[in-house]
């Protein structure tokens, strides 16, 4: 498809910005998987990195002993929708990569049921061998689509993060108005999604992404990642105005709070913006594409 086809090769350029994985890092595990190359590193430090090629983007940079490290600057954003909910009961994260977000929130929500879906049972196997990522009653991983987990599922989330990137594309079906149609329908009354994309720079499709979450979602919100080329859209399925600094005084706080180790209120500060207006020249990403 033509869509898809721009879309890779717009991350293909990410990918060649990026580089490998340093010379003097140690490669702990390589496999060809059904969906990706998967290679473990892990460097001076001990910090291991995730990647779905030897010449891609880092998936994850995990600290294993500590699920407070957050080495990528994204998470740190992806974490600001946490304050606009009360304690949340029930999170779906879908992408686990090596497991960071998850364990994090897992760390400092220990009552909260996290589900995650990740469709590549090696992927799964990884973060538990090399990552530190553990189940148990409240944590539990699940090998599956990601699409079709959110359109089974009987269960109403709080938050659902929105994280799952190959090597070389974001899955088309995990960006279209039916996807997000159904991910609306799994939000609990007060819940909210949280969206990670990559910027305009290196995304063909950028626009048009946000114009679908715009099209789905009642609010939505934009944080540009400091650092990175990532972008966070958080989507509320309500009317829920809220300004940069209300916004970064609940995320202040609620890092205060949930000792975090980071000031929240940080990346709303950088990079908030309220979404209102529509591109005229994005469109609305559908299941039925033409060639």
């Amino acid at each position: 498809m033509q869509r898809l086809r721009l879309l890779s090769l717009g991350l293909i350029a990410v990918l060649a910005s990026c580089g490998c994985a340093p010379a003097q890092d140690k490669t702990l595990y390589e496999k060809e998987s059904s969906y990706n190359t998967i290679v473990v590193t892990e460097n001076d430090r001990g910090l291991r990195t995730l990647w779905f090629e030897r010449n891609g983007v880092r998936q994850s940079v995990v600290d294993p002993d500590d699920p407070d490290h957050l080495e990528l600057p994204y998470l740190r954003a992806m974490l600001v929708g946490m304050a606009l909910v009360e304690e949340p009961q029930r999170i779906l994260v879908i992408g686990l990569g090596g497991g960071t977000l998850p364990r994090f929130i897992h760390k400092h929500y220990p009552r909260t049921t996290i589900d995650v879906v990740d469709i590549d049972p090696d992927v799964v196997e990884v973060a538990k061998r090399f990552f530190g990522f553990r189940e148990d009653a409240t944590l539990r991983a699940h090998v599956a689509d990601g699409r079709r987990f959110i359109e089974e599922t009987r269960v109403r989330y709080d938050v659902i993060f929105l994280d799952a990137f190959g090597s070389e594309s974001i899955p088309y079906h995990l960006a279209t108005q039916e996807f997000l149609d159904a991910v609306r329908r799994a939000l609990g009354p007060k819940g909210i999604v949280v969206g990670n994309i990559w910027c305009r720079a290196s995304n063909p499709l950028h626009d048009s992404m946000v114009r679908t979450y715009q099209e789905v979602f009642d609010e939505l919100y934009f944080l540009d990642v400091e650092g990175a080329g990532n972008e966070i859209l958080i989507g509320l399925p309500r009317p829920s105005r809220i300004t940069r600094e209300g916004l970064a005084e609940r995320a202040g706080t609620l890092s205060r709070e949930k000792q975090f180790g980071f000031d929240m209120a940080r990346p709303v500060r950088y990079g908030f913006q309220y979404l209102v207006e529509k591109g005229p020249e994005s469109w609305v990403l559908r299941d039925k594409k033409s060639e």
